[in-house]
């Protein structure tokens, strides 16, 4: 299925399959006829998402930042996976070592969020802290507590910025989910 992405070929279709009925349209008309059946006033506007949305489409020049992945110190893989898989409910994308008995670095993730955790002793700190703004904090808190974990039954607390969940690891470091609440203007 096609999305925004796809811009620039559903223009060029849409003016292709116009033709075959004999109505004649630029190229640039039938970019403006896509940007407004997206909901954007001009193609301008739409071209820039789709260059924000894709880093091919972005100039060489041009300064993009990606969000932070943080890295946490583990001491225990089984205890890691214990806590980030089976408690948090994250993915393990990927595993490296440098040999049979080494230290472990990983990638874990869930709904877009990417942690690295690593047994290198030089790699982290153990207590670190993330922050990580979200949706859908009170169905996430209602999982965790569903899962009775033993070593971590997490409460929603209001902060001024929204509600907190915050988790700590086995390593002492620690997780702060938190949702902003939109508060309607006075």
């Amino acid at each position: 299925m096609r999305d925004f992405r796809d811009a620039k070929l559903m223009a060029k279709t849409l003016r292709e399959a116009l033709a075959e009925r004999k109505i004649e349209l630029t190229h640039s008309q039938a970019l403006e006829l896509v940007a407004a059946q997206f909901g954007y006033d001009d193609w301008n506007i739409f071209a820039a998402l789709i260059a924000a949305e894709n880093p091919k489409h972005r100039r060489p020049d041009e300064i993009s930042i990606q969000p932070a992945i943080p890295i946490f110190r583990i001491f225990s893989v089984d205890k890691a996976m214990e806590f980030y898989r089976d408690f948090l409910g994250f993915t393990v994308d990927w595993e490296h070592r440098f040999g049979d008995n080494f230290p472990l670095y990983c990638q874990v993730s869930r709904n877009g969020m990417l942690m690295h955790l690593s047994e290198h002793a030089g790699d982290a700190s153990p207590g670190a802290r993330a922050f990580v703004p979200m949706q859908g904090i009170r169905q996430f808190h209602a999982e965790l507590i569903g899962k009775d974990y033993r070593y971590m039954k997490p409460g929603l607390e209001q902060a001024a910025w929204g509600l907190e969940l915050t988790v700590t690891d086995p390593f002492s470091n620690r997780i702060s989910f938190c949702e902003r609440e939109i508060k309607p203007d006075a």
